[in-house]
């Protein structure tokens, strides 16, 4: 099992003793062309499973784990700023890799490469399956084929989203720290992580606190008109776009039920899991350490269940945070887009990702306005105990 853990702190997962992983909200963006880095719009809320033993589904508390509200067809990013260490990420999609197109492992690959190196890579956007961009990360529900899951292994069972960290082994940590300290030394610097990483929120959140909204989170956004996308129609009768003939939109979640004793009764949760949006330029960059500098036993691991908002209400008593904003007004409003270069090694596409059809073909087209970033708004980007709460493993 894991030796450092996960922890939960705020909205952030802490991996192990090196790695943060936190959940970005941005905006989705279409499924044709090569874009810009999208804004952040704040961080998804966290809540460990284990909290809610009387309300979750019956199933949640043999895998553990965390999990968040997403609205069907939201997109979402991972931000690995905060990361103090390197670690080999492995991040599966319904236990299908990123990276590498080839099913969930509990063993670091190289060829092909099946995990990201932080904080090198500062942060990930969606599935490795193009030659430098990725298909943004973008949620739908289970069944209907829809998903990486579905489409890369032909079956929904797991959805969500895995998170496994490979922390350096004692040498090859050993000797990173000793790097760390010489390089640090005379700077007045304490401590901080190699490659000129950028802070935590300098991707797509870059002129917001935390990644998003001033103060992050889910503050109000600033005053400006941001006309809310209208919800997600059910598919025609003869089942979605390019989806399998039949095929329904999930219904909406009843009210709780009651136990004979007062209590809740458990219900299950709409299975979500995260399909294909539209294309960005993003590297997913190589490794350049030795196999045998990382661990061969993983420091942390942790499934992410993603829940519907009136699923996420009933199973916390909390209200999920609003409808991302409409993409237009955010563009109209002058709001940044991101550009970033680095000129290390990308790692080759997987042809599996490749393969995998946007969400679009399946629950039918997007028709929400989309504006072009004016040039002036694509900015470019460049080169003791653990603090919060346990979070539990389980078999998944």
């Amino acid at each position: 099992m894991a030796m450092g853990g996960v922890r939960v702190e705020g909205n952030a997962l802490l991996l192990g003793e090196g790695a943060q992983v936190r959940f970005m909200r941005t905006l989705r963006l279409p499924e044709t062309g090569t874009h810009n880095l999208p804004p952040g719009l704040g961080e998804f809320p966290l809540r460990r499973a284990e909290d809610y033993p009387d309300t979750v589904p019956a199933d949640w508390p043999a895998k553990g784990g965390v999990m968040l509200p997403v609205y069907l067809r939201e997109a979402m990013w991972l931000s690995f700023g905060g990361t103090r260490e390197p670690t080999a990420l492995q991040v599966g999609v319904g236990k299908v890799c990123a990276v590498s197109g080839e099913r969930w492992t509990g063993a670091l690959g190289r060829r092909p490469q099946n995990y990201l190196v932080l904080p090198r890579q500062p942060w990930l956007d969606g599935i490795n399956s193009g030659t430098g961009t990725v298909r943004q990360f973008v949620a739908v529900p289970l069944g209907l084929g829809a998903t990486v899951e579905g489409q890369v292994t032909g079956e929904e069972t797991a959805g969500g989203v895995q998170l496994q960290a490979f922390p350096l082994g004692a040498k090859a940590l050993e000797r990173w720290r000793e790097e760390e300290r010489a390089r640090t030394a005379g700077t007045g610097r304490t401590g901080g992580v190699p490659y000129g990483i950028l802070p935590p929120g300098s991707h797509p959140g870059g002129g917001f606190a935390g990644g998003g909204y001033a103060g992050g989170g889910f503050g109000a956004p600033p005053a400006m008109p941001m006309a809310m996308p209208a919800p997600m129609a059910a598919p025609a009768p003869g089942g979605p776009v390019g989806g399998p003939p039949g095929a329904a939109a999930p219904a909406a979640a009843a009210g709780p039920l009651r136990r004979s004793g007062g209590g809740p009764v458990p219900q299950a949760a709409p299975a979500m899991g995260l399909g294909a949006g539209g294309s960005m330029r993003q590297e997913v960059y190589r490794d350049d350490r030795k196999a045998k500098d990382w661990a061969a036993e993983p420091a942390a691991r942790v499934f992410v269940h993603l829940v519907t908002p009136p699923a996420w209400r009933r199973i916390t008593g909390e209200e999920p945070p609003p409808s991302p904003v409409d993409r237009a007004a955010y563009t109209k409003a002058g709001l940044p887009w991101f550009d970033y270069y680095d000129d290390a090694d990308d790692l080759a596409p997987s042809d599996t990702l490749g393969g995998v059809r946007p969400v679009g073909e399946w629950l039918g087209a997007d028709e929400a306005p989309w504006a072009e970033p004016a040039p002036g708004q694509v900015a470019p980007l460049g080169n003791g105990p653990r603090p919060g709460k346990p979070v539990q493993d389980g078999d998944w």
